[in-house]
Formats: structure tokens, sequence, C-alpha cells
């Protein structure tokens, strides 16, 4: 499986040096970015193409994986679906727009392809998608991050955000891809509470769950990128398992 990459920060820098080409099928070979250097070092790094258009991979990757942001995936989703190639999108938050969603459902439908959305940065998932089979009654995530990771310059712990999924990730496009990930897993918009907290040295995700099948509780403590505090390990981490699953003859999980 050829892969091209939209988006070269840090969640693809973590991607490139852990995807082990010796004991997969997966190669990952083009690079692109709005800014040209850092498309430049990580095709270095992984022995890979720079572009100088994200339409230039058209017809030479099997797969795109954008690690960009929600702007980029409004930008580029639908034209990377209908040249037919399949996508795994990092920046969640920009399917919360059901209509933007649907179009490009239909647009995959039309064209033979996938859209990948990885777990991301939080745990549960799985039991979340299988729980909203008979219907989830209640889903809440608690966000709690350090000043650094949310861009905040306070001494003090204060809840940033209280309400829906849909509106925390319009106001926090770049730290809360997590509460898309969790509503669309759920089918519901999720109620969201971010905190900042000067205390914490993790990314801290809470997850309450109930429904017909029972309850969940979820914590989950990530580490920060080094590249990017805004950015948890897992998520990036969530996006190679999604990479080698592809490519896998047998699959655990939903």
């Amino acid at each position: 499986m050829i892969v091209g990459i939209l988006g070269c920060g840090a969640i693809a820098n973590i991607i490139v040096q852990n995807v082990n080409t010796d004991d997969t099928n997966i190669e990952i070979k083009y690079f692109y970015d709005r800014d040209g250097e850092r498309a430049e070092n990580l095709a270095d790094i992984a022995g890979g193409i720079a572009l100088l258009k994200l339409e230039d991979m058209f017809g030479k990757v099997d797969l795109i994986l954008e690690a960009a942001s929600q702007d980029s995936v409004r930008e580029n989703a639908l034209k990377i679906i209908e040249s037919g190639t399949d996508m795994i999108s990092m920046s969640v938050g920009a399917f919360m727009d059901e209509d933007f969603r649907n179009t490009l459902i239909d647009a995959a439908k039309k064209n033979n392809t996938k859209i990948y959305a990885p777990s991301g940065a939080v745990g549960g998932i799985d039991a979340i998608k299988a729980a909203s089979v008979l219907g989830i009654d209640n889903i809440r995530l608690t966000t709690r991050k350090s000043p650094k990771s949310l861009g905040k310059n306070v001494d003090e712990v204060e809840v940033l955000f209280e309400g829906k999924a849909s509106q925390a990730v319009k106001e926090f496009p770049m730290n809360i891809n997590v509460a898309a990930a969790l509503s669309l897993a759920s089918g519901r918009d999720i109620d969201v509470k971010i905190i900042v907290d000067p205390e914490v040295t993790r990314n801290v995700h809470e997850v309450e769950v109930c429904g017909k099948f029972g309850q969940l509780k979820t914590e989950t403590m990530n580490f920060p990128s080094k590249l990017n505090p805004k950015t948890s390990m897992l998520a990036a981490l969530s996006a190679i398992k999604l990479l080698r699953k592809l490519d896998e003859p047998f699959v655990i999980g939903t």
C-alpha cells in the first residue's frame, strides 16, 4: 500500500518514525504541506518525495493520510475522495458538520472509496460503537490539559468550555478531536467540558457513558507529543495501528 501524507507536523513525524516497512506492506512515499520546507524535511527522513501540490499524489497512492487541520479537511477531502483515493483523517472535528460529512459519504459511495477516522487520543471507542447498536442515553467527555497544551497563560484551574462537541470542535479545533470521535462513534452530539489545569502534565480524557448496555467509564492520561504539546502521542499511534489494520488478515475489534 502506497501512502501519501497531507500535513507534515507532529503527528506525521511520529507516524513516519514508527511505521516499520520491514514488517508491513505500507510505504509512506509522498508528502505535501503548505509549508514546503516541512514536507521536504519529512520526505528526507522517510526517504520519500515532497510534492508541490496535493493533486500530484492522485493516481500514485492508495491512501492519503491527513494530519493537517480541520480547514485542510474541508478544503481537500472531497477532491481526494473524487480522485478515487482512500483517506485517513486525523482532524475528525471537521466531520461534525453533518452536511459536509454526508457529502463526503455520498462521494465515497460513488467513487468506491473509504474514509477512515482513527480512535485518536481516547480509549473505549470500540465499546461505544458496540453500545450504540442498542442506543446510548448519555455520554460525557471531560478533558483536562495543561496551559501549554491549550495555548493558555493561566496559573489556576479554569473551565474553558462546557457544551456540545459540535461547538467545542469549532472553538478548540486543534485540541478536541476526541470529542468528535466520541460523537461519531456514539451517534450523539456529546457533552464536553474542557479544563485548563497548571498542575497536570498529561492530556487527560475522562469518558462516561450510559445506555441499554449498562455503564462505561474510561480515563486516558496521554503524554503530549514533544514536537507539539497540543497533540497526544496516542493520537498518532492510533493512526499507525489503523494503517496496519488495513493490511492485516486477522483483525480484533470493530
